[in-house]
């Protein structure tokens, strides 16, 4: 190799350190607003292996605020705590799901009519989609009936579901038996009180699902010492809460989420939906939801002896209509099978409508869909449908999501 002069090496020398000086501070600048950008909520909860504790129960604090407005993204009051099986979820790790890009808008649809009974001959012809109010072309309408399901069982473990749970978990059961397909359907248990606690990670086996579902107690009711003595340690103290809200965000980001795309996925939310803890305020959860594609339903349950609380029925239609589920409320155990019958068969009823949004703009925004019934025939039978209430387009600023999967 030869080389021109020596005298020129100095000189070379400082336009090396010129330039390696410059890009190391546009590499600076870069990584701040890449650190401005991105809220704090971003980051998924850590999970955490303890040993397993029962889950406590609740002291009633201040009501919630029940009316959605804009505020920073969730922050979830505490971490996932998995059960000590090893069963993996469909993605071990959320890096590892693919992340698959698309322009398309899927949404669920449901239809019943004047009687509560599901509607299964609509064709795409019987109705029409909106976006922000204007026609969208349907490139996809089709029954959903053989899509594999991500069921997540999220069991409220307060004082409020003393004398209830033993039917919950017996309806819990039976859906299980009914519901999941062999080698197709997946299913989770989560319990909650103030803390989050995964008692299974997705499974497709029963057995594993059945004895999760046993483990949920509540260890604490509102004459537990530890619910009222002011020593009490933080972490004790926490169990006799109701962090509801932070349990849905949970459940998304460290469960559903990691499931492909193509799998319908669901939350079972069974509470009174008092919630007295939660970091995260309702509507985030809601956000949550709709930006994984993850409908909740609820079935709003509650031990009509405990003297305080109360059964937030406003909460509990909320989540579920806006996510495109619904929220039951049995007084008896006979409804309570009931609910979780309906449920099964809303699954197995559902269409699914895909289409192309004629607004592109990657703008992160929130797009409100409707879906109106076109038929003469059909409108005359006034039908009632079940979706999501809409969803946010790609883009804009970085979100708790966007870590996991859009």
């Amino acid at each position: 190799m030869s080389f021109r002069r020596p005298a020129t090496w100095p000189a070379r020398a400082l336009a090396l350190l010129f330039a390696a000086s410059a890009s190391f501070c546009l590499n600076a600048a870069r990584a701040q607003d890449a650190t401005d950008d991105t809220p704090q909520a971003a980051q998924t909860p850590a999970v955490q292996t303890p040993t397993p504790t029962p889950s406590p129960a609740e002291t009633p604090t201040a009501t919630p605020e029940p009316t959605p407005s804009t505020s920073p993204a969730p922050t979830p009051s505490s971490s996932p705590t998995p059960s000590p099986s090893p069963t993996p979820s469909a993605g071990e790790e959320a890096e590892e799901v693919e992340r698959i890009n698309t322009d398309l808008t899927n949404v669920l649809l449901t239809a019943t009519d004047k009687k509560r009974r599901f509607v299964t001959t609509i064709g795409e012809a019987d109705l029409r989609v909106l976006e922000d109010g204007v026609p969208q072309q349907v490139l996809t309408f089709q029954r959903e009936t053989d899509t594999p399901l991500s069921i997540a069982f999220l069991v409220d473990a307060s004082a409020s579901q003393e004398g209830v749970l033993k039917d919950e978990q017996e309806a819990a059961r039976s859906f299980v038996q009914s519901v999941l397909r062999p080698g197709k359907d997946n299913a989770a248990v989560i319990s909650f009180t103030g803390v989050t606690r995964i008692e299974q990670p997705l499974t497709g086996e029963r057995a594993a699902l059945d004895a999760a579902v046993n483990r949920v107690k509540v260890q604490f009711n509102i004459k537990s010492p530890e619910c009222n003595q002011e020593e009490v340690p933080e972490e004790v103290r926490v169990r006799c809460l109701t962090s509801a809200w932070d349990a849905v965000v949970i459940t998304i980001r460290e469960v559903l989420a990691r499931t492909p795309e193509s799998t319908r996925r669901a939350i079972i939310l069974l509470s009174d939906g008092d919630d007295k803890s939660s970091r995260t305020r309702i509507f985030q959860a809601v956000e949550d939801a709709i930006k994984n594609n993850t409908v909740v339903y609820a079935v709003g349950i509650r031990d009509d002896s405990i003297g305080v609380g109360e059964l937030r029925k406003d909460y509990l239609r909320h989540i579920s209509e806006e996510t495109g589920g619904r929220a039951f409320f049995p007084k008896n155990k006979t409804e309570l099978n009931a609910a979780f019958a309906q449920i099964e068969q809303e699954l197995r009823s559902q269409y699914l409508i895909s289409y192309t949004p004629s607004n592109k703009t990657p703008d992160g925004r929130f797009r409100r869909v409707e879906i109106e019934i076109t038929n003469p025939a059909l409108r005359k039978q006034k039908l009632r449908l079940f979706y999501r209430q809409g969803y946010f387009a790609r883009g804009g600023p970085a979100s708790p999501q966007a870590t996991q999967r859009q």
